[in-house]
């Protein structure tokens, strides 16, 4: 659904001046990606490869992108395979640079990692089929659990900052992702729908809680797109998302994509039981997943309903299928 590399090809000039204030001696500076970021792959010298990332204004304040360095710095240092940031050469971690945005002139935060090697899950999983699926969800769910046991005995430093994912971010009046009830993709009658669901999600979430043992700092976008995978070593990337909120939902966003799927139970299952071989599985999480994978989907809706310029007409109506469906049956489980 994202522009693999056209739409970010103008903001190459910005990303030239961004690495001037880096450590690094680029002869080739390629773009690879616009979403909300703008994501190049640079090149230096000496063969070193590093992947630059010009954040899209109004998402995150300067504290919030140098406490997802924090904790990715972090997760290096205790063996997790995360993005490795590089320090800009008056040691912060991002720097401003101007842009030309579709609004006029602008100003984004610039920031440099070292590439990370391997194939997209994502990829792996559509080039060896459905055979291969709960053996690379296990090796998923086993990567899960480390980030998510590093997070949970993790003292984060002074000013870190993060969104919250709470009740209110995911299906507040103004979630963090768009009010995915009002999007012209559905009729009146759809839209009273998730309306409804809307408000018993909430009241669910509400009776869950936010204990530690279930709440605390997540990915928040760990889906097969974010995770790379090479001599069956997965390293999971783009910590753009990360936030404080339910570990059941960083689950759930790793498998919504068999959500609603014959193979689902079988998928969730290689999952969990590859997470419950580095970490004990919190509370109710099987039982919790289903609701969260409805709640991820209903985010992507109104995230998208943000991003009319994509092309996600096929994936919009083949999601939203899954949704009604959903909705019209949803039981709170909690």
């Amino acid at each position: 659904m994202a522009d693999r590399g056209g739409g970010a090809a103008r903001f190459l000039p910005a990303a030239r001046e961004a690495l001037g204030a880096f450590p690094v001696a680029a002869v080739d500076v390629s773009p690879i990606w616009l979403s909300e970021n703008a994501t190049f792959k640079v090149t230096d010298r000496t063969g070193g490869a590093f992947v630059l990332r010009l954040h899209r204004p109004g998402y995150h304040t300067l504290a919030e992108l140098d406490s997802e360095r924090d904790w990715t710095s972090a997760l290096n240092a205790a063996g997790v395979a995360a993005p490795l940031g590089v320090r800009a050469r008056d040691g912060v971690w991002y720097v401003p640079v101007p842009t030309v945005e579709d609004a006029g002139p602008g100003v984004r935060l610039a920031g440099l990692a070292v590439w990370s090697d391997g194939e997209i899950l994502a990829d792996v999983l559509d080039r060896d089929g459905p055979n291969s699926a709960s053996g690379h969800f296990s090796r998923l769910g086993a990567a899960v659990a480390a980030l998510h046991a590093h997070a949970a005995g993790w003292t984060p430093p002074p000013g870190f900052s993060r969104h919250s994912l709470d009740a209110e971010g995911l299906v507040g009046s103004a979630p963090l992702w768009g009010p995915f009830w009002t999007s012209p993709a559905l009729s009146a009658a759809e839209r009273t729908l998730l309306r409804d669901t809307r408000q018993r999600l909430a009241a669910a979430l509400a009776r869950l809680g936010q204990g530690p043992d279930i709440f605390g700092l997540i990915h928040a976008d760990l889906h097969p797109g974010n995770v790379l995978i090479r001599n069956g070593r997965l390293t999971v990337i783009d910590f753009d998302d990360a936030a404080f909120g339910w570990r059941a939902f960083d689950i759930a966003v790793a498998v919504t994509r068999h959500w609603g799927r014959p193979d689902f139970p079988d998928i969730l299952r290689a999952f969990l039981e590859g997470y419950a071989m580095v970490r004990s599985l919190d509370r109710d999480t099987e039982v919790l997943a289903p609701m969260f994978c409805l709640i991820r989907a209903l985010s992507v809706i109104g995230w998208l309903d943000q991003r009319r310029e994509l092309d996600a007409g096929p994936y919009l109506d083949d999601m939203k299928g899954k949704i009604l469906a959903a909705c019209e049956t949803f039981e709170p489980p909690c």
